[in-house]
């Protein structure tokens, strides 16, 4: 099977990547984290970390008996550079959910009636009703960031997706939706490092876009595109938090804790809650570009 993109992560890897990226993925070990800023040198455990997602899973399923109880409704925005770990963190928060109540939002491009749309309008129809959780894979924060670095917006359009924004979810919270958004970071070396594992396995393959190829050589404006939005539309009313990702398995534990920690559900066990390492997931003074 030929890779797609006719190899250009690995030659991107071999010819353009940057010195200091390029000599962590070529000395880096199994299980090694290759960002020297992030606090753990290593993975965690598998052991450990089964262990711990086991009993998130079990206040998982309180969390959805509950909500679907009371008719409450919860939406959760995932965002963070290409190959974050979004999707499989998604999935561990609903591997033992039942579907019909915990929905994975995953937009394509806009068509172009939609692009002639309010821009927050194709968003609305997905918006949780009584009793369901809504997992937004990517959101509206796409005009904030991918739409800036690659000029699929104006700054116009930007500008007024900045000024409306705020209001937006404000309006949602107002309305009793319980509003999460995750940020995740990873480092510049593990990104390419997991590119390069999907550009290398053929059940990974599909998980590649010409987003990801031609974004390789936009670190820096992306770096830009997502400091001015987290310092935009972070607010009291709809916080970011941001989750370091560099190691999933940490990762997944502090966003599925972080959501557990803040709802109020029936047979609530905070001694299974753990997991929200201060220095894994906070505000948006954690993000490091």
């Amino acid at each position: 099977m030929s890779r797609p993109f006719d190899g250009a992560i690995s030659e991107y890897f071999k010819a353009k990547a940057p010195k200091e990226v390029h000599a962590a993925i070529q000395s880096s070990e199994k299980g090694q984290i290759l960002s020297p800023s992030y606090p753990y040198p290593e993975r965690m455990r598998r052991k450990d970390y089964e262990k711990a997602i086991a009993a998130l899973q079990v206040e998982l399923v309180k969390m959805q008996a509950s909500i679907k109880t009371h008719g409450q409704r919860v939406a959760i925005v995932f965002e963070g550079r290409d190959a974050a770990g979004k999707g499989g963190t998604i999935k561990r928060f609903r591997e033992n959910l039942n579907p019909r109540g915990a929905r994975v939002v995953a937009l394509s491009k806009p068509s172009e009636a939609e692009r002639t749309q309010w821009y927050f309008q194709r968003y609305t129809a997905h918006l949780p009703a009584a009793g369901e959780i809504t997992f937004f894979d990517r959101s509206w924060y796409n005009r904030g960031v991918i739409e800036k670095v690659f000029g699929f917006c104006s700054d116009d359009q930007r500008e007024r997706f900045f000024h409306q924004v705020g209001g937006f979810e404000e309006a949602l919270v107002d309305d009793g939706i319980k509003l999460f958004k995750f940020w995740l970071n990873v480092g510049r070396a593990e990104q390419l490092r997991r590119f390069m594992d999907r550009e290398g396995d053929p059940l990974k393959q599909w998980k590649l876009s010409p987003i990801d190829v031609n974004g390789l050589a936009k670190w820096d404006d992306y770096s830009a595109a997502i400091k001015e939005t987290l310092t935009r539309s972070h607010s009291d009313v709809a916080p970011w938090t941001i989750v370091r990702s560099d190691d999933k398995r940490r990762a997944r534990l502090a966003a599925i804790c972080t959501v557990l920690t803040q709802l109020d559900y029936d047979n609530k066990d905070p001694d299974a809650l753990g997991y929200c390492d201060a220095q894994i997931c906070g505000g948006p003074d954690l993000w490091d570009g």
